[in-house]
């Protein structure tokens, strides 16, 4: 569906997953525009994490629209994940920016902890992923070994760091996508990327790359946000009955689960 904005502006759907992205077209100019996303952008923005914003609009429904720079680019591929050092520095701006820390509770930012990861998991649990052994006797194991961090050590996270949220513009590397944005532990991030795109035996190296002293203790708690994230991916991709991709982050969860 087309639409105007402002008599300016021609805007078009662009194909995904939310339906809340478009190209917005006016003469040679073109912006990336998203519906009702986190108003953190502005902040993301300004701290070069993220492509410039633009402008903001309220439209007539009540809807926000923000328009970001048009990058042409592309996304990293599963590969470069694990290997870009410049993968290791978005991330740790990210986590240890006070000021984006500062803008996300003045908006209120949402708090997620361990146990409401669990929590909404469960609800969401679709019953076909119930009757899998496998993936519940993993659930049991998330719900024994819970892990433990400070909720004034939380901090601003990203929360759905795979690959297709990484895009690289004239050697350039932004994350995308902020939808899931949040305070948490940020082991949401690293496990993520850890558990998705890095090698068990490379842990180690990878966190001392970040910052992270590697115990014993860091990388159980690094291993529980990993196998989260794959439980969740795992029941996102049923509930599309993407059963391929699903079997695949199936076999990934098998690995990471018994190493």
């Amino acid at each position: 569906m087309e639409f105007q904005l402002d008599q300016e502006w021609r805007v078009r759907p662009i194909k995904g997953d939310t339906g809340k992205t478009y190209i917005g077209i006016r003469d040679n100019d073109r912006v990336f525009i998203k519906r009702n996303t986190t108003p953190m952008l502005a902040a993301l923005s300004r701290e070069g994490i993220t492509p410039k914003l633009v402008w903001t609009k309220r439209t007539g429904n009540g809807d926000t629209l923000t328009a970001q720079e048009w990058m042409e680019g592309r996304i990293l591929t599963p590969d470069e994940i694990g290997r870009r050092n410049d993968v290791i520095d978005v991330l740790y701006h990210l986590h240890h920016s006070a000021t984006l820390k500062t803008m996300m509770g003045r908006i209120g930012g949402k708090i997620v902890t361990p146990e409401l990861m669990l929590k909404e998991y469960q609800q969401q649990m679709p019953d076909g992923i119930k009757q899998n052994k496998f993936l519940a006797l993993v659930l049991r194991y998330l719900m024994r070994q819970m892990p433990t961090y400070k909720q004034e050590l939380y901090t601003v996270v990203h929360g759905d760091v795979n690959h297709r949220n990484w895009m690289v513009c004239q050697n350039y590397l932004y994350l995308v996508d902020w939808d899931s944005i949040m305070f948490a532990d940020p082991a949401v991030d690293i496990g993520t990327i850890l558990g998705h795109y890095v090698p068990l035996s490379n842990w180690s190296q990878w966190l001392v790359s970040y910052g992270i002293r590697s115990t014993d203790e860091t990388l159980e708690r690094m291993h529980w946000y990993a196998v989260m994230n794959l439980l969740q991916e795992v029941s996102r991709l049923y509930k599309r009955n993407d059963f391929k991709r699903m079997n695949a982050e199936i076999l990934q969860l098998k690995r990471i689960f018994s190493g």
